[in-house]
């Protein structure tokens, strides 16, 4: 039999598809920065915005 010979191959076949890793992307490249909305700092306090970051059970009594 020919096991030798179609293993070989195989190991050739597999080698030339998964051999190489890719390349690493630069952290540069994987990362992008956009201003915030409105020109707000992403930390800043707004009240009319900030009932829905959280549940009190008090608000949903209606107390």
């Amino acid at each position: 039999m020919s096991t030798g010979n179609t293993t070989d191959t195989q190991t050739a076949a597999r080698q030339a598809k998964f051999g190489k890793l890719p390349e690493r992307i630069p952290f540069e490249d994987m990362v992008t920065e956009q201003p915030s909305p409105e020109g707000r700092t992403p930390n800043a306090y707004i009240p009319e915005g900030s009932w829905n970051h959280f549940s009190c059970l008090a608000l949903d009594l209606g107390l």
